[in-house]
């Protein structure tokens, strides 16, 4: 198949804007809880009607503020719940949102903010405020914790003479057409650019996902927003709860994660897929310490098969597990499915992975356990999700069928093209654009396949194709995966353009791989991982237990692509790829091409005779 669409599942015209997306949900039930705060270690409840009127309070200090329909506003900080208020109540005030990385260097939101026009900004403490404040001198900055006379007390007493008559004119001015953010892009592959994301944008796919996934997201749902709300997926998510009725709660620690799934009991949330691997590593590590590791070793394996067996059921019901698969699945809900739950709050009933390629055997592992994961793709530049699987019809591996309203279609060179309800209209500068449209389809740079049912498999980046010196294409990305699956594994990187065969650069991660020395009595190795300095170019790990483990994990990974892809050498690594040398995007990507050249004389050494395996 070349092609797949979905249509339309609902229309609602009377939605223009996204401030119509809060009205309506308040219009529904004001006292729903809509979002719960933490506030000196208690849960503060607050409803639909609070946060909106905290909103229009908001919106009516930015008008006082001097911000004109179209001003553009940034916002810089980590996840929280003031980032939701700034966000809609710059939409309520008439202006743009422009999220910023609360990462971001200085010279990156320099750039942001003088190329969006900038005046007025949001910021979550002094540090954030005096970044922007340094990028644009004279922009007025609001901070989100106690600072008198620029905070957010501070503005709503600004805005306390502005008449609500005004502040609901300004909700009704924006249409469909008309701008409500501007996304920059991680950056991955190239420098950041502007993302134009359109109010009917947001609103469409909103409407859409709402409908297609009812069962997930619904006024008895409760979600955890970790994504940095930067990131326009997590924009997408929180807009989608609120909609829908979803309670939010926001963590803006990522290693807070499982302490706040334990406290908060979500029933659905948006993760990485590396967070999933360190909950089951962690299972794993745990049973290793209780002297049970090779009976969760079994309980692993009967996890993934039992996840396999529940894809099957989907096209055959009245498929039946074997007696023995259903004996050994009892057992280990007993002894650690139930308790894995658990500590995920006990009440998740899907997740959503997105941002990086699951593993397979990883998605059945948790959908064995009783925690189906939904895997979806998407872009900045399709407002979030293009794809997804559905409960009741995922498929391991695939991110998917078309979002309703939208369409995916493969080109005769593999790259996968979209179109549809999110995507959108262009780059904020129009020389960006240049080939990234085509037949009203956006090139997304991705090559991919769909199978006979419009699922969509994702094989790659087209930038990151490696080709060698006998003109093999080499698709990096699936046996990156499955070399990344390994514990001890932090990254995997094959090399290999004009070479004369496949290489790799493997980084370690400290922490595990540490740990798997200590328990095979190598403390002197795990002391030695410990104390590594973790310099920019890298430090080469040569201990022959570390590699002879490498070696099987990396033998796995060839016995699953053809004898051209295979890696024939791969040289092991301690080394943090960070934002600060521009190896990591904000979003924790590696930047493949800055990353290679910073450690490029151990790549040489790759095809010198060196490091053999």
């Amino acid at each position: 198949m070349r092609e797949t669409t979905i249509g339309l599942m609902a229309e609602r015209t009377d939605l223009r804007s996204v401030p119509d997306l809060l009205g309506a949900r308040a219009a529904i039930n004001p006292d729903h809880v809509a979002f719960a705060r933490w506030i000196d270690g208690e849960v503060h409840d607050v409803t639909i009607a609070q946060f909106r009127e905290q909103v229009h309070d908001l919106a009516g200090g930015l008008i006082a503020a001097g911000v004109k329909p179209g001003d553009r506003v940034a916002i810089m900080s980590e996840t929280c719940y003031e980032w939701a208020l700034a966000d809609f109540a710059i939409w309520a005030a008439g202006g743009v949102v422009v999220p910023i990385y609360d990462t971001a260097s200085i010279p990156q939101v320099e750039r942001i903010v003088s190329e969006c026009g900038v005046r007025v900004a949001f910021a979550s403490d002094g540090s954030h405020r005096d970044v922007l404040a340094h990028a644009l001198p004279g922009i007025a900055v609001w901070t989100f914790d106690a600072n008198p006379g620029h905070d957010l007390a501070a503005l709503e007493r600004l805005g306390s003479g502005v008449d609500e008559v005004e502040i609901e004119r300004r909700e009704q001015l924006a249409g469909p057409d008309d701008l409500a953010s501007i996304v920059f892009t991680s950056g991955t592959t190239g420098r950041q650019k502007g993302v134009r994301i359109t109010h009917g944008n947001f609103v469409r796919l909103v409407v859409q996902v709402t409908q297609a996934y009812g069962e997930v997201v619904h006024d008895r749902a409760t979600t955890i927003i970790l994504l940095p709300l930067a990131h326009v997926l997590a924009q997408g998510l929180q807009l989608v709860s609120v909609y829908a009725g979803m309670k939010i709660v926001h963590v803006g620690d990522p290693k807070s994660a499982v302490a706040a799934m334990g406290e908060v009991r979500p029933t659905f949330m948006v993760v990485v897929p590396r967070i999933l691997e360190k909950i089951r590593v962690a299972a794993r590590a745990k049973a290793q310490e209780s002297k049970v590791g090779s009976v969760f070793a079994e309980a692993d394996r009967t996890a993934i098969a039992w996840g396999e067996h529940l894809e099957r059921t989907q096209d055959q019901p009245d498929l039946r597990p074997s007696r023995w698969l259903v004996l050994r699945h009892r057992l280990f809900e007993r002894l650690f499915y139930g308790r894995l739950r658990a500590l995920m709050g006990g009440r998740v009933d899907y997740l959503l992975s997105g941002a990086s390629a699951l593993d397979p055997s990883l998605g059945n592992f948790f959908r064995g356990v009783g925690i189906p994961v939904i895997e979806g793709y998407g872009l900045t530049e399709t407002t979030g999700p293009i794809t997804g699987n559905r409960p009741g019809t995922m498929r391991a591996g695939s991110v998917g069928i078309p979002i309703p309203g939208s369409s995916v279609r493969i080109s005769d060179e593999g790259e996968v093209l979209v179109r549809g309800v999110g995507v959108s209209p262009g780059y904020l500068n129009p020389k960006d654009d240049g080939e990234s449209y085509t037949d009203g389809f956006y090139r997304t740079g991705d090559v991919g396949r769909l199978d006979q049912d419009g699922f969509l498999y994702i094989q790659g980046r087209l930038k990151n194709i490696i080709v060698t010196a006998s003109g093999k294409n080499i698709a990096p990305e699936p046996w990156e995966a499955v070399v990344a699956t390994d514990p001890i594994v932090s990254e995997a990187i094959m090399v290999g353009e004009g070479k004369p065969y496949a290489a790799a650069v493997i980084l370690l991660d400290a922490e595990q791989a540490a740990a798997w020395a200590r328990r095979r009595g190598s403390a002197e190795l795990a002391q030695q991982l410990e104390a590594a300095p973790t310099t920019r170019d890298g430090i080469r790990i040569d201990d022959e237990g570390i590699r002879a483990h490498i070696q099987r994990t990396v033998d796995g990974a060839n016995a699953a692509v053809s004898r051209a892809e295979q890696v024939r050498r791969f040289i092991v690594l301690m080394a943090v790829p960070s934002e600060d040398d521009r190896t990591l995007t904000p979003t924790l990507k590696l930047r493949r091409t800055e990353f290679l050249n910073t450690v490029a004389h151990h790549v040489h050494q790759l095809y010198q005779g060196e490091n053999q395996s």
